[in-house]
């Protein structure tokens, strides 16, 4: 004989999750300048693998990476003969060939010494994995908890540094643009308007 059955109510919860608000309602704005960039490396002095995570940040920093394209650099895009990267970009960007500078080289050339086991990956993990993009995330939050930077910070604010950096620094338009690989210019566009030299003969 089956046993009777009978109707029991559900003990779950329905409980509505908050979207999430628009960035602005979190910073005043969304890169940082090379001081702050700066500030996130020292934060990483401590670390268990420091040489590692102050190197990641600063690549990312200095050739405007994605966070994806940075996880993914291998040993076989850096030329070390000519100090050069062959920088793939995601999103169907353009591929472009960056010059790296001699402190960038000397932490590269650092990394690759100590890098045990050895990896076809530029930046791995203590497993000898590939460094995950949420792995990097968290590296950079931690190190802007630790610089007591004043607001959150995300891996996609180095790329933006980079971009109003060379702004700032009188660079054109169109090297940026192939600099940072947008198909489209209006995205490079952004970072001049906001470049404190179109203002700085004001009030002179």
């Amino acid at each position: 004989m089956k046993p009777s059955l009978r109707i029991v109510s559900p003990s779950t919860e329905n409980v509505t999750v908050s979207p999430r608000k628009p960035n602005k309602e979190y910073r005043t704005r969304e890169y940082l300048v090379p001081d702050e960039v700066e500030r996130l490396v020292k934060a990483c002095k401590d670390n268990r693998q420091a040489h590692r995570d102050q190197t990641m940040i600063t690549v990312a920093f200095r050739h405007g990476l994605r966070v994806s394209e940075l996880v993914s650099l291998r040993w076989d895009q850096i030329d070390f003969t000519s100090a050069t990267l062959h920088v793939t970009r995601s999103k169907k960007g353009s591929p472009a060939v960056h010059p790296i500078q001699g402190d960038v080289m000397r932490m590269l050339r650092k990394l690759q010494r100590e890098q045990s086991p050895k990896s076809a990956f530029i930046f791995v993990s203590e497993r000898n994995a590939p460094f995950s993009p949420a792995g990097f995330q968290r590296l950079v939050e931690r190190a802007g908890v630790e610089a007591k930077l004043a607001f959150p910070v995300h891996p996609h604010m180095l790329r933006h540094a980079a971009g109003y950096a060379l702004a700032a620094a009188g660079h054109d338009t169109r090297a940026i643009q192939g600099y940072l690989g947008h198909k489209n210019i209006a995205n490079t566009v952004r970072y001049t308007e906001l470049s404190p030299n179109r203002f700085k003969d004001f009030w002179r």
